[in-house]
Order: structure tokens, then C-alpha cells, then sequence
């Protein structure tokens, strides 16, 4: 069993993901680190939502960043979107991840911003702890 499932919809945002895996190491945090296209894969991607056994997923992508709202509508499991820069500075990015429909939670840090999705994973993962 791992606490967090990283995915990365391209091996380009490999960069942003870089970030997240040094902070969940600094934290003994373990992880899975996958890189699956919600758009180009979306079969593997349903099978690896639905079989991981991770408590919280780190979804990082561009562009039109609908990874992180696929696997969110795959999971109850909490949902750490990372925008990732590139076309409008990453804007385009942000604003897909953030505006999810009703149903479809989706959390989202600062565009290529990897440390703070990394640090609310550890903090979801250790609510309720004193």
C-alpha cells in the first residue's frame, strides 16, 4: 500500500513531479508514480485509479489539465490537481483544474507547484493526528 499515487498525464511535467517526490521523501511519505494521458490513455488510466490503493492522488498536467478531474471522478480518495505552465503561462491549466463541476472535488495549487500539493497530501494523509 502507498499514501500517494503521483500521475502525470505527460512525461514532460516530469519537472513538477521532481517536486512532489522530494517532499513526500522528506516526509516518509510513500508514493506510486505513474504517467498516464487522460486523453491518450484513458483505459489504463481507469484501471490504475480503480486498482491503486493510495489515499490521496497528486494528478499533474497542462494545457486543457483535465487529468486531475478524470481521476477524480473515478475516486472518493482526495485529489491534488498541479497546473502545470506552458501555453498562457499555465493559466489555461489552473483554470481547468479549479472549476470542476459539482460532485467532482478537486484541490489546486499554484501553477507547477509541487511542494504544496506534496505538503497537503501529508496533511490530508495526517488529519486527525494531533
Amino acid at each position: 500500500m502507498v499514501d500517494v499515487a503521483v500521475i502525470c498525464g505527460s512525461a514532460s511535467d516530469e519537472a513538477v513531479a521532481e517536486k512532489v517526490f522530494a517532499k513526500l521523501q522528506e516526509h516518509g511519505v510513500s508514493y506510486d508514480y505513474q504517467v498516464i494521458s487522460a486523453h491518450r490513455d484513458p483505459e489504463r488510466l481507469d484501471g490504475y485509479v480503480k486498482g491503486s490503493d493510495a489515499r490521496v492522488f497528486i494528478a499533474i498536467a497542462g494545457l486543457s489539465a483535465a487529468l486531475p478531474g478524470v481521476v477524480a471522478s473515478k475516486t472518493e480518495r482526495p485529489v491534488i490537481g498541479v497546473p502545470v505552465s506552458g501555453k498562457l503561462m499555465g493559466l489555461d491549466a489552473l483554470l481547468s483544474i479549479v472549476q470542476m463541476p459539482r460532485g467532482v472535488p478537486v484541490a489546486c495549487v499554484g501553477v507547477d507547484n509541487g511542494e504544496n500539493a506534496a505538503l497537503l497530501a501529508v496533511r490530508i494523509l495526517g488529519a486527525g493526528k494531533p
